[in-house]
């Protein structure tokens, strides 16, 4: 595998595309749309919503977690996770401008 070469762009960019890459899985997103149903939960429940294993939906959590889509708190033995509202809004403000920058061109080029 080639080396990414992250170096070379922005620190927006790279956390856009961290944020990206870890919706870029279907199991990922139904954590998100279950965590925005209950707004909150025990990762126990979100094993009783989804047809994966245990260690399987651990495993997107960290990278929900990794790339700051979501955050948890430690609750006894368990960990309650919750969406973190800063990168949502980080999306929001990212599609929001290219929806805008869209809208303004008057020409189709396409």
């Amino acid at each position: 595998m080639g080396i990414s070469k992250t170096e070379h762009f922005t620190e927006a960019q790279n956390r856009m595309a961290a944020i990206m890459k870890a919706l870029g899985h279907p199991a990922r997103i139904a954590i998100i749309e279950y965590l925005l149903k209950v707004n909150s939960c025990i990762c126990g429940d979100i094993v009783n919503e989804l047809p994966l294993a245990q260690p399987t939906v651990s495993q997107h959590l960290k990278e929900l977690k990794k790339a700051g889509l979501i955050k948890g708190n430690i609750e006894g033995t368990a960990i309650c996770y919750c969406i973190d509202e800063s990168a949502v809004a980080l999306l929001t403000q990212y599609f929001g401008s290219m929806q805008a920058t869209l809208k303004c061109k008057t020409d189709n080029c396409c």
